[in-house]
Formats: structure tokens, C-alpha cells, sequence
């Protein structure tokens, strides 16, 4: 690209200049001397090779080609107020996008509360919402096309040199009965109680039914002797399953608070059992964090980590690195 034969200053002093209708008053008007005024359009009609003020009367007159440059120059210097505006608007977030990534579970019960609030408190914000596998989310924050995501699953080894990995909550994974269950009269249950249960569960290939599967073996359950009766492919379809008494299932206490508010399904507690997975905030600490991205994580994340809910952070700490 060739190099500009004008710079932004010398625009403003023409401007002036046409503004005042001399070179004396456009000085007084910016602050600068006459001759430095004069000096700067002298260096800009030599850099043009051409005239721009006709200077053989009092006033100072643009040429042809200075009505022509003058044309232009307040269409230059109109952008450039409009792009300090845009940033500025960007930075008291009057504008400007936010895309969120989160895994399933997280991205289905969870962000759409954040970002309600959010867009409460920042409403000339765009924000877009991706929900995918914990893979994928963790490498689009990666690879910059997502700015930042809350995962309850595993990232790939690999991607814990690339993120900033924070954790930001605990998500319980609770059991839940038909309310006309025998075993629903009873506030708490044996593990041996159990495995005499039917379940309801997500698809044996899905990668959320292998994290839960995951986090009940690590929970000292055999879950080979649990007993399957259906498989799903929603939790949304397992919900609907177990009020409906097709049988038991293991669900994230973020996805039933609304049936356990509503009383639709019994949660009982189970001795010496506790299923709970780690919330995570990931982000990529090598690429531009925006203003949006800032006050996200800032004014919005420790609302919900210390949320009075089934939800709620329980780690010491996190929220102040929040």
C-alpha cells in the first residue's frame, strides 16, 4: 500500500483554515502558530504537487483541487470521530459482541440465566451463545472463535497449555425417583438401594452419559450393576421419563431445579454417596480479552457462584480470581 500523501493533522488545519477563513485564526483556533499552520499546508501541497489555496487575495480561497481535497478530507476526519466514538462506545460496552461457549448441560440450564443478566445490565451488546462438546468448546476458545466458555467436562491434555483453565463452581449430580416410587417416601437411600432401581439414562455413546458414568465409578458405584432399563438421547427426554414413573435416573441438580421446586420428582439423599463434578471458566490468556468479556466475567460469573442454589461455588478463592 503506497504511502498516504496527507496526514489526519494536516486535514484538521485545512479544515480549520476553511472554518475561520484564515490561516491566522484556524492557528488560534487549534492552538498552534501561524507559521506552523502555514509550514503544515505548504508540506501538504508539495507532498500533492498541487495548489490548494489561491493565495493572491486576502482571504484565503481554495483552488478547484482544494474544494475537491476539502470534499474528502470531511468524509476522512467524519470516520475517524465515528471509529474513536465506536471504541469509546466499546469500552463503556454501548456496543461491540460477546460469543460464549459452553458444553451441554451447562449451555442448556445454566448460560441462559448468565446471559439474561447480561443483557440486563449491557444491553447494546450482542452476545452469541455456541453449545457444543467440551472438545470442540475448548478448542474454539483456542483457536479464538469463541471468547471465553464455562465446561463441566475433561479437556483434551493438549489444550492445558493453550487455556487458562479457572475453577468456578460445583454441579451435583443427583439421583431422582418418580414421586410415586416406593422408595420416594424415604428421604434417604443405601447404596444397595440402587442397584434394585430401574434407570432412565442418556445413550450408552454419548459423551455426556460416559462423563456421568465416569463420575459414578469415581464415586464408588459399580455401575455395571445398575440396571438400564431405557436409554435416551435428552436429558430433557429423561426428565419426562422419570415423572412420568418409567423409572430412576442420575441428572445435574441444574437440570431439575424446576421439577424439584414443583415437586414433579423426589430427590433423596444417599449415604456415603456425593456425584459432583467441577465447573470450569476457560479462556485463552494469548488473545485480546474485550470489554464485553471483561464485565462478563467480572460482573456476572460471581452472581451465580455464589447464587443461593444446588449450584453454588465451593472453592475458596475462586471468586476472587473471578
Amino acid at each position: 500500500m503506497a504511502e498516504l500523501p496527507f496526514t489526519l493533522d494536516q486535514l484538521r488545519i485545512l479544515q480549520a483554515i476553511v472554518k475561520e477563513g484564515s490561516f491566522k485564526k484556524a492557528a488560534e483556533t487549534l492552538y498552534v502558530t501561524q507559521p506552523a499552520v502555514s509550514l503544515q499546508i505548504q508540506n501538504l501541497e508539495k507532498q500533492l504537487e498541487i495548489a490548494i489555496f489561491d493565495r493572491g487575495g486576502r482571504k484565503a480561497q481554495l483552488t478547484e483541487a482544494g474544494k475537491l481535497l476539502l470534499k474528502y478530507c470531511e468524509k476522512i476526519l467524519n470516520q475517524c470521530d465515528e471509529a474513536c466514538g465506536a471504541i469509546e462506545d466499546l469500552h463503556n460496552l454501548k456496543g461491540g459482541s460477546l460469543i460464549i461457549g459452553a458444553s451441554q448441560t451447562t449451555g442448556t440450564y445454566l448460560m441462559p440465566r448468565m446471559i439474561g443478566l447480561f443483557r440486563q445490565k449491557f444491553p447494546d451488546v450482542s452476545v452469541v451463545l455456541q453449545v457444543h462438546s467440551t472438545r470442540r468448546t475448548g478448542w474454539s476458545v483456542a483457536n479464538g472463535q469463541i471468547d471465553l466458555a464455562i465446561i463441566g467436562g475433561q479437556l483434551p491434555a493438549e489444550l492445558h497449555e493453550l487455556l487458562e483453565i479457572i475453577p468456578y463452581a460445583t454441579d451435583e449430580l443427583a439421583l431422582v425417583l418418580p414421586v410415586k416410587h416406593p422408595l420416594a417416601r424415604h428421604h434417604e437411600l443405601t447404596k444397595e438401594d440402587l442397584y434394585r432401581l430401574s434407570f432412565v439414562t442418556l445413550d450408552s455413546q454419548s459423551t455426556t452419559r460416559k462423563v456421568v458414568d465416569q463420575l459414578l465409578k469415581t464415586s464408588g458405584l459399580d455401575i455395571q450393576r445398575l440396571r438400564i432399563e431405557m436409554e435416551l438421547n435428552s436429558l430433557e427426554a429423561i426428565k419426562n421419563a422419570v415423572q412420568s414413573g418409567l423409572g430412576a435416573a442420575f441428572l445435574p441438580v441444574v437440570s431439575i431445579e424446576r421439577e424439584l421446586a414443583a415437586g414433579t420428582v423426589h430427590k433423596p439423599n444417599i449415604a456415603d454417596l456425593e456425584v459432583k463434578r467441577e465447573l470450569k471458566l476457560i479462556s485463552n490468556p494469548s488473545r485480546y480479552t474485550s470489554r464485553a468479556s471483561e464485565a462478563f466475567t467480572k460482573d456476572i460469573l460471581p452472581v451465580f457462584a455464589s447464587w443461593d442454589s444446588p449450584l453454588r461455588n465451593k472453592e475458596a478463592g475462586v471468586k476472587k480470581k473471578l
